[in-house]
């Protein structure tokens, strides 16, 4: 640990973070703000991709920096002050924690000597499928790959989603360490989003289109029970690269079992989970966990998840729900039907396997061993005199 107040002991670096949610920002906050709880001295550089935000701010015992942005291109934004705003707090800094995928990456790892570099490489950058999405794809992939060359360590969700990766041949050379995102155990809450006495399946998330949750309304569809629900829940409106709620409620305009509640605050996100029979990931693009899914599985809510890399891995670890093939709208409407009927006994105990596997605790003991023993060895290393490897992905 550094004792100069000019210098921190970690800087976490995204594009994107609070007020902004996703799962990438949720996993961001958490360690930033746990190892400052813990004592650590903080910082988090990030773009002021939010106008109401102010520039720089002390939020929950963490210094956060915010670049302005110049433009947003897609799901990314132009800010020619990040790169060297995270540059400048990670040379102050004892450890830079970069969350992946990001367009700067690339820059911001090079030459940092007396720095230890970890990359949390959450997903490949998905992007719809175009002449420009190929071209954004590529100049991303390159970027990400330079810097998971720099890295002196990789932080994955699970290995199962990272061996599906582009850039796995690069993250299995640096060394990968696997540490489970940290999941709150919210509280059971007044179920206010319950609505008669029928099942109630539910979402939480961006309204974005690699979810696939028009799937997830065309199976709920084929479910033949006036009583049945489904809630569609989470940011609709602000969403990097635009969203899909118009196109679902379009979907689901003459089912008024369906409905759609918007951005949900933290006591009605509780409130939601405390409603749910079963919590619905039925997202095409691999996903590499799903904070979400988990946090519902914490309460006693079985999820059902697409049968792909990363998302499938609470499910299988904990049993607690099940799989359906991506994109099968009959395999899932099954899947929905089945784990809805679970009894108390079962969900009791999932929920107790879910809390112990996935808890922030165990996910934060994990971050500071690993930068603790990166730095450890940094005091010993000149990090100037390392070779560097050239391939990108």
């Amino acid at each position: 640990m550094r004792p100069d107040s000019d210098h921190y002991d970690l800087t976490v670096a995204l594009t994107y973070y609070t007020p902004y949610v996703s799962g990438l920002t949720e996993v961001a906050r958490a360690v930033a703000e746990g190892m400052a709880a813990r004592g650590a001295r903080v910082a988090v550089a990030t773009t002021r991709h939010d106008d109401a935000s102010p520039a720089r701010e002390r939020a929950n015992g963490v210094d956060v920096y915010r670049a302005p942005v110049r433009a947003r291109v897609g799901r990314g934004v132009i800010s020619p002050g990040f790169t060297s705003l995270a540059r400048r707090l990670a040379r102050r800094s004892a450890v830079l924690n970069l969350h992946l995928p990001m367009l700067e990456a690339g820059l911001l790892t090079r030459s940092l000597p007396g720095t230890v570099v970890v990359a949390t490489h959450h997903d490949d950058v998905w992007l719809p499928t175009s002449l420009t999405g190929r071209a954004q794809t590529a100049i991303v992939d390159r970027s990400v790959g330079r810097a998971l060359s720099d890295a002196d360590a990789v932080v994955v969700n699970n290995e199962d989603h990272a061996r599906g990766s582009r850039h796995w041949p690069l993250m299995e050379e640096t060394g990968i360490t696997a540490v489970p995102p940290p999941c709150r155990i919210r509280r059971r809450a007044s179920p206010t989003f319950r609505d008669g006495p029928g099942p109630h399946y539910g979402f939480l998330g961006r309204l974005a289109p690699e979810k696939a949750l028009d799937l997830a309304i065309r199976a709920f569809r084929t479910i033949d029970d006036p009583d049945a629900r489904l809630i569609i829940a989470g940011e609709d409106t602000r969403i990097a690269g635009g969203g899909v709620a118009q196109d679902l409620r379009a979907l689901a305009a003459d089912d008024t079992r369906v409905r759609f509640t918007g951005f949900l605050e933290d006591q009605e996100v509780d409130e939601l989970y405390s409603s749910l029979d079963a919590f619905v990931l039925p997202s095409i693009a691999e996903e590499s966990f799903g904070i979400s899914q988990v946090e519902a599985m914490m309460l006693g809510v079985p999820s059902v998840a697409s049968d792909l890399p990363g998302m499938r891995q609470p499910v299988l670890t904990t049993g607690f729900g099940r799989h359906f093939p991506a994109g099968d709208v009959a395999a899932l409407a099954e899947a929905m039907t089945a784990v809805a009927a679970f009894g108390p006994e079962t969900r009791s105990a999932g929920a107790e396997r879910a809390r112990q596997q996935y808890g922030a605790s165990a996910c934060l003991d994990r971050y500071e061993a690993l930068f603790a023993s990166l730095t450890g060895r940094a005091a010993g290393t000149d990090r100037e005199a390392r070779p560097s490897r050239t391939a990108h992905g």
